[in-house]
């Protein structure tokens, strides 16, 4: 096999064994890697409960990553998630796929739950299982200061998900969050502080010379593409160029979302960042766009992505830039989700008659994140366990338990849909319609219509549940298509496919996604958005944020159900199951 490694590193905690898996080179082509591969692991033991020390914890990297194709340092990591009860994923950028590859992994299954704490070593084709007692409890600033080399790669979490938070994150290389979900926690549920990896190897190219022209394609397409490397773009500015946009749309989710408009956002943008906190560039490995940003002092911390500013500010009703700065910094120690955490306390503002935050923002972050006051771990629970114990469920603003991100989807109607029909819950990042509805790319789209919206949708899952496969970065995308990355797909691994095939894969691992919901009890129940969005306004001058027309929102569910293979409740058929290759 080239691009692929060919072996998946299997961790029993319970009885500190390790062996190989070889998978058959048909799930390979059927799933692709990353994602896929991690969802084709995960099917048969969905049901298990995230903390049932059976239920396996995934590690996957794609076929690209360690070679030349451009952004192909990304690593997925899936479960059941603790927060919602779906299936999870993040896919994380950092150096952690890359060592893992390199090291002679496609990924790893783990299983079991360690009598103590311990640390993962995986030093090419040596494992260690060591003692991580002492580092229990630390902070991940810590276990990096202790741990990071030059040539190796760290994971670990914080005493978020040691303490229980449901929105607890894994930080990799620092500076880099799977954050979604509460993938944290269920490393602390096994009893795992950190993994380190280092590879030293080479991933092996079917052909070199075709990759490299390849390689080149998506290059000259990122530097033509104003979203990426223009003068406001995400290469200069981050994520965070979206914030001032965002705020021009009237669509910023404002005082837990009531409104849409928050009068201070002009002078909280990436340009005020920039000239305040002077950030430097940082990025992944394999990756030429290096979106993230950190201060360029000796202690370099990251600076807040576009979910962050937006939340820690409008969301929760703050204008301090540096305390969105220092709460984002805390979060990352504490090894917490800053789009959940500021979103359940968004709803614990409402509750409380909208209380100014900013003075104990990070007195109650550092509660939450320790556990150690009873408000701290009701809050740690997230928004919808939150409200409900205050019986006012009406104000979690979430998607099947996991509190929705930084665009209002009174703004845009395709976003509706995709936060209704994401398989992790309340995210953006499964369709991202915000690329046609607001950045205009590959194309325009009307974003006050529901016309169109459904077939779009489910096109553009396939399109980033391939990515994640790959594992690529959704922002190349911008640029870039199918096309450009079926051809290095075949440079990379000598097999001859399309951009076509691609999107069948990408329907398949969807799919799978799916079914795996829905055996978990999962349907068109929770394919829906809070009552909120259909019953109230937002803010602003025009065009305006009025509610969205409940009946049309549900006609354009029906109709995406209808196209992507589901029954008029969103469950998977036996047809189209057998269809796709997943019977």
């Amino acid at each position: 096999m080239t691009g692929w490694c060919g072996k998946i590193l299997r961790i029993d905690l319970d009885s500190s064994a390790t062996d190989i898996l070889r998978p058959d080179p048909v799930r390979y082509e059927k799933f692709i890697g990353g994602k896929g591969l991690a969802g084709s692991f995960l099917r048969d033991r969905i049901t298990l409960a995230w903390d049932d020390p059976a239920a396996p914890l995934l590690i996957m990297t794609g076929p690209l990553v360690g070679t030349a194709a451009p952004t192909s340092g990304r690593t997925t990591i899936m479960s059941r998630s603790p927060l919602t009860g779906t299936v999870t994923d993040c896919s994380v950028g950092g150096r952690l796929g890359f060592h893992l590859k390199r090291a002679g992994w496609d990924g790893v299954l783990i299983t079991g739950r360690a009598a103590n704490p311990c640390g993962i070593v995986i030093d090419n084709e040596t494992i260690k299982l060591v003692d991580a007692v002492e580092l229990w409890g630390a902070d991940t600033a810590t276990v990096f200061q202790r741990l990071q080399k030059r040539d190796n790669s760290v994971a670990t979490i914080g005493p978020a998900a040691e303490n229980g938070v449901s929105y607890a994150s894994l930080m990799v290389d620092r500076h880099h969050a799977a954050g979604r979900g509460g993938i944290g926690r269920c490393f602390g549920a096994k009893n795992i502080k950190y993994l380190v990896v280092r590879g030293s190897g080479r991933v092996s190219v079917h052909d070199k010379a075709e990759l490299t022209a390849a390689r080149e394609e998506i290059l000259r397409l990122a530097a033509a593409s104003p979203v990426l490397m223009g003068e406001h773009g995400i290469a200069r500015f981050g994520t965070g160029a979206l914030y001032d946009l965002m705020d021009a749309r009237r669509m910023m989710p404002t005082d837990n979302f009531r409104r849409t408009r928050f009068a201070a956002a002009p002078g909280l943008g990436a340009v005020a960042y920039a000239k305040r906190f002077q950030p430097k560039q940082h990025g992944c490995m394999g990756c030429h766009i290096r979106c993230k940003k950190v201060t360029g002092h000796k202690n370099r911390t990251a600076m807040p992505e576009f979910e962050t500013m937006s939340h820690f500010t409008a969301l929760i009703g703050n204008t301090d830039p540096d305390l969105v700065v220092r709460a984002n910094d805390l979060c990352n120690r504490l090894g917490m989700d800053t789009i959940s955490a500021a979103a359940t306390l968004a709803c614990y503002r409402e509750l409380e008659g909208e209380i100014d935050l900013a003075p104990s923002l990070l007195a109650l972050l550092e509660q939450i994140g320790t556990g150690s006051t009873r408000l701290g771990r009701e809050l740690g629970e997230g928004a919808r366990a939150f409200a409900r114990k205050q019986g006012r469920p009406e104000l979690s603003m979430d998607v099947k338990g996991q509190e929705l991100p930084a665009y209002d989807p009174r703004g845009a109607y395709g976003m509706s849909l995709a936060y209704a029909t994401s398989t992790r819950g309340g995210c953006h990042l499964r369709a991202y319609p915000i690329s046609h509805e607001i950045l205009r790319k590959p194309v325009a789209t009307d974003r006050f219509t529901f016309s169109g919206k459904a077939r779009i949708i489910k096109i553009s899952e396939d399109l980033n549940a391939v990515v994640d496969s790959l594992t690529a970065c959704k922002f190349i995308f911008f640029a870039a298509g199918p096309e450009e990355y079926a051809r290095a797909f075949s440079a990379v691994t000598g097999m001859t496919i399309t951009a076509q095939d691609l999107l069948e894969a990408g329907e398949r691992i969807y799919y799978q996604e799916r079914l795996m919901n829905a055996a978990n009890g999962f349907d068109d129940r929770d394919d829906d958005l809070p009552a909120r969005f259909f019953k109230e306004p937002g803010s602003g001058s025009a065009p305006g944020t009025p509610p969205v027309d409940r009946a049309a929102f549900l006609e354009a569910r029906r109709k995406y159900y209808r196209i992507r293979g589901l029954d008029a409740q969103g469950r998977p058929t036996p047809e189209k199951t057998r269809q796709l290759g997943l019977a």
